[in-house]
């Protein structure tokens, strides 16, 4: 049997469905295809009748459920044949038809896609009988009568396939006129860029009006490759007056199939994306932080990848949105206690605004204070540095630091804020710093500086107030001291380290996770703990959540080594093979 042009249609896009198969999520038996048939029928019949405002605004707030009934239905059209889903199904056709001609629907991401699939799903490849003839014949008299074209015209097609289509229904490429599109999508670009304030009061060519309602229409088209100009344009556009002008679902739009890479924007609309719209901003940081918690624990290298990925760093670079994440990290921290996971979080993501900063700005565009207005600008500038710009020479801007951060929490002598918190959450930003101190304390043969001593009690302690604090410090010189007796004995056991740790007299949580940092730099750096590190792990490893620590400490001084270039063959050897058994464990 010779097989017809939409035969030959089919036949394609079931091979490209196969490449791009859909999730079955919305798989349902047919009784509920027809009720949501009948449902999705009310709604498109209402959306045809009227163009009202009120109707664009329905159809735009339905159309990424309408998209999830569309993948249902073609979900269940593929597991039958075309006669029984129009047995089952009987207004199937008349679903499809009304869909095909709404052009929201057709726009909005990959529903028309999803529409071919449906229509390819009710042709008979070879019809056996006079009903799927008939059948065959319905489709091809509404795709022949300029729905398939109608559809095309917003669609992009390989070559090939698209001139399957075109010859079959009767159309030459050049029907179809690509270039419409693209001239209506520049003509609009122009006049939004010589409707832009430029400080005379010019009148402008493009009213408000209609820059809302431009706004307004390209709602369900942002996914669409030709409109990409019109978005930014838009997005960047701000008018001559104070109040916002563009809708905020085209913001929430264009935020989400950025978000869900359906789009790709330049730096600037992104930034004035976020600026303008404090939500879309705040839905990149959950989004964000979704992410990450979906993903595997402990694992730095992919936080970093997944930073970067989200623009979010690079945003940051203009202090207002730099401020804002910012904000929602300490809101973050302070919900979750200080969690070591988010504390991690922040580090990586400080790190790779650090670098985007140094990329923008060869000198700084912004001073440092308008990035931290809560930390003197001299400590912003140092701890700004991170540890690596210094190597071999870190214990006087340690103590340079802590002096700093000691007069800002204790004296009190630096501005009004003054709040513990304030300087411990600006210090947390750069974790590196607190790394450095911890292997110098440890590997130093003289009496620990009370500098450093302070910063590591700080860090881990920072509601405390003077007393305790000097309290800590006296307890933590005498955990230094024995863990340096330690280092130099020949007859080391897991035992002695086991010893140690339980032999404090503090019980708060953040001590012990001090205390049980420095025994695994000891196990990473003294002679003798390679050979009892896996013994001494094993004991300290009593619970699932302080496997998670120790695998979240091996990782970071991975990642921080990796990032100074100084990793130490041993050490390094030693840390990955532990960090590769705990986390088979887990």
């Amino acid at each position: 049997m010779v097989k017809t042009p939409l035969v030959v249609v089919a036949e394609a896009w079931q091979a490209s469905e196969a490449k791009m198969a859909p999730s079955p999520k919305m798989a349902q038996d047919s009784l509920g295809l027809v009720s949501n048939c009948q449902f999705w029928l009310q709604k498109l019949s209402i959306w045809e009748q009227a163009s009202t405002l009120e109707t664009q605004q329905d159809i735009c707030l339905h159309l990424p459920r309408f998209q999830e009934f569309l993948m249902q239905v073609y979900q269940s059209l593929k597991e039958m044949n075309s006669n029984t889903a129009v047995e089952r199904v009987p207004i199937i056709g008349q679903v499809l038809t009304k869909s095909c001609w709404n052009p929201f629907i057709l726009a909005y991401d990959e529903s028309q896609k999803i529409l071919i699939w449906c229509l390819c799903c009710l042709i008979n490849k070879e019809p056996q009988n006079s009903g799927e003839s008939e059948l065959n014949s319905w489709t091809r008299v509404r795709a022949n009568h300029g729905l398939l074209s109608h559809l095309l015209s917003a669609f992009r097609f390989d070559i090939k396939e698209f001139g399957v289509f075109t010859q079959g229904l009767g159309y030459e490429p050049v029907d179809y006129c690509p270039g419409v599109l693209e001239n209506m999508v520049l003509s609009l670009v122009s006049e939004l860029k010589e409707s832009r304030s430029d400080g005379f009061n010019t009148p402008s060519r493009m009213a408000p009006e209609r820059v809302t309602s431009l706004s307004r229409v390209c709602i369900p088209l942002v996914t669409l490759p030709d409109i990409k100009p019109l978005l930014e344009a838009l997005l960047t556009y701000h008018g001559h007056g104070s109040q916002e002008i563009l809708w905020p679902e085209f913001f929430e739009a264009v935020n989400e199939a950025f978000l869900l890479r359906k789009i790709s924007l330049p730096m600037s609309a992104i930034i004035s994306l976020w600026l303008r719209h404090l939500p879309s901003l705040e839905k990149a940081m959950v989004h964000l932080f979704e992410k990450l918690i979906s993903s595997e624990r402990n694992c730095l290298r992919r936080t970093e990848s997944y930073i970067q990925a989200s623009w979010l760093p690079q945003a940051a670079c203009h202090p207002a949105i730099f401020r804002m994440v910012d904000e929602m990290f300490r809101i973050t921290l302070l919900e979750t206690d200080g969690a070591p996971e988010i504390l991690a979080l922040l580090q990586v993501f400080t790190r790779c605004f650090v670098e985007a900063l140094e990329r923008e700005n060869k000198q700084l565009r912004f001073a440092l204070q308008t990035y931290f207005p809560y930390a003197t600008p001299s400590l912003a500038t140092m701890l700004l540095q991170l540890p690596e710009a210094i190597q071999g020479c870190q214990l006087q801007p340690l103590q340079y630091i802590s002096d700093l951060l000691r007069e800002a929490v204790e004296d009190q002598t630096y501005g009004s804020q003054g709040h513990p918190f304030e300087s411990w959450f600006f210090f947390v930003h750069f974790g590196g710093w607190v790394n450095t101190v911890a292997e110098l304390l440890l590997k130093s043969e003289d009496d620990p500086p009370v500098a450093l001593l302070w910063l590591l009690a700080f860090y881990y302690s920072p509601q405390d107030g003077r007393l305790q604090r000097e309290q800590t410090m006296v307890e933590l010189k005498a955990v230094l001291g024995r863990l340096r007796t330690l280092f130099r004995s020949t007859s080391l056991t897991a035992t002695d380290l086991q010893a140690l740790e339980n032999s404090t007299t503090e019980a708060r949580p953040a001590w012990r996770q001090l205390v049980r940092r420095l025994l695994l730099d000891f196990l990473l750096w003294a002679p003798g703990g390679h050979a009892i590190a896996r013994e001494t792990i094993a004991l300290m490893a009593g619970t699932d959540e302080l496997t998670h620590e120790i695998i979240g400490f091996l990782d970071q001084t991975l990642y921080r080594w990796e990032h100074l270039g100084i990793e130490p063959p041993r050490s390094g050897k030693l840390a990955r093979e532990l960090l590769q058994e705990l986390r088979a464990q887990v």
